[in-house]
């Protein structure tokens, strides 16, 4: 039977259904618009939420010309270097992305079942693009893709962190001589960023065999290999301390294999890092680490010959331009490390230090890898007595006495370009 109340229709504009707003309390029931319409609305109504899911965003249209101007550059350097676009479905096969990312697994956004299939949307470009290469039969190409990619994360929209987000790949596939390829690509994304004119950057690169490597030679089991690596990743944005928390804590590994990796993966530099781990007697003699090395090394030469060596490094962006952390290894040395301190500010050298009485020196040597000070000056109880200061290397870890009073001439001469 009819009812008495006042009735509100769902009325459909392009495909889009718009609902006026009723009163603060009553009963809607969807009034079907056709014969066989489904009703889409039922039981006691509310303003919907004019919001987009958590972790996605809307980009208005001053946005959009500015990222239509960043995507052109982009893609105009793409196709200067002789790359063709493709495009696949924003959804794969469930079973095609499972069990490719690790740890990550858990982030990939599934689909209920679709007519029999079981769906999840792409969780990157890379692996949808080895599955197109394998549908076609393709053994050579030089490709790019931009779309978006949908991460099942926790959100940090303050951050930049999204749940939906563009990527832009690049990549050649195909048999090459080592390293060229590679090279190019390195080339590709300094001119991008040079273009963009975004202000000062620098190219982190790696070698997954260095790093597989270096966990065989730490005492790390293989099947440990892709979730170790999946926290790893996670170097970008936690402290070694909880970083080395979660191996031993959360996957089991021992303390003392998890410190030698931690002397590995703390070091950060160019061609004279190469050349140092090549001289590693551990290292070298691992016929993996070995060829990664050797063709990281191949590498840095073509990018010299593309004159973007100063920008290829694995080394950590500076934020400060502190030269040195002074240091104390014992308990009450306080007075000590702020004398030493003071002295070096008077001489012109850029200092810093804890800002507590009796810091742990691992936390303090910690805070000298996280940030890129290249030198730490500690003085401890013998350094007192023999009117020294111990100044160690971050990043060879070598360490040698000075005298106090020659300390900030050392400091510069160390540091000098």
């Amino acid at each position: 039977p009819e009812q008495k109340t006042r009735k509100y229709h769902r009325v459909q504009i392009n495909g889009v259904g718009y609902l006026p707003e009723p009163p603060s309390s009553c009963i809607v029931r969807a009034v079907p618009s056709r014969p066989g319409a489904v009703p889409v609305l039922s039981g006691p109504c509310a303003q919907p939420p004019f919001i987009p899911p958590q972790g996605t965003r809307d980009h208005h249209p001053a946005q959009m010309t500015l990222l239509g101007r960043l995507l052109g550059t982009v893609v105009s350097c793409f196709k200067r270097h002789g790359a063709a676009a493709i495009d696949t479905p924003v959804m794969e096969l469930r079973e095609m992305l499972m069990e490719k990312y690790g740890d990550n697994s858990k982030l990939i956004y599934e689909l209920q079942d679709q007519g029999g299939e079981l769906l999840a949307l792409r969780y990157d470009l890379t692996v949808p693009f080895a599955r197109y290469l394998a549908m076609n039969k393709i053994t050579n190409i030089k490709r790019y893709h931009i779309a978006k990619v949908y991460r099942r994360d926790s959100p940090a929209m303050t951050r930049g962190r999204y749940r939906e987000f563009y990527q832009c790949d690049f990549d050649i596939a195909g048999q090459f001589d080592p390293m060229i390829p590679d090279a190019e690509c390195l080339k590709i994304v300094h001119e991008i960023l040079s273009e963009l004119q975004i202000g000062d950057f620098l190219i982190k690169v790696n070698d997954r065999r260095i790093l597989n490597g270096m966990f065989a030679i730490c005492g790390i089991p293989e099947s440990k290999l892709v979730t170790m690596c999946s926290t790893l990743d996670k170097l970008d944005k936690m402290p070694w301390e909880e970083v080395r928390s979660e191996m031993v804590g959360e996957k089991g590994l021992s303390p003392e294999a998890v410190d030698r990796v931690g002397e590995y993966v703390q070091l950060h530099g160019g061609m004279d890092l190469i050349e140092q781990l090549l001289q590693d007697p551990k290292l070298s003699q691992n016929k993996m680490a070995k060829e990664g090395l050797e063709d990281m090394k191949l590498l840095f030469e073509y990018l010299t010959l593309f004159g973007i060596t100063g920008k290829a490094s694995r080394e950590k962006v500076r934020t400060t331009e502190t030269q040195v952390m002074v240091a104390t290894p014992q308990k009450h040395l306080l007075s000590a490390r702020l004398k030493l301190i003071s002295e070096l500010w008077d001489a012109g050298i850029k200092a810093e230090m804890m800002y507590r009485k009796d810091p742990k020196l691992l936390k303090q040597l910690q805070y000298c890898e996280d940030t890129g000070i290249p030198l730490v000056a500690i003085i401890g109880e013998e350094e007192l007595k023999d009117g020294v200061v111990k100044l160690r290397d971050v990043a060879t870890r070598e360490e040698v006495n000075i005298p106090r009073e020659e300390l900030a001439a050392e400091i510069r001469r160390r540091l000098e370009p």
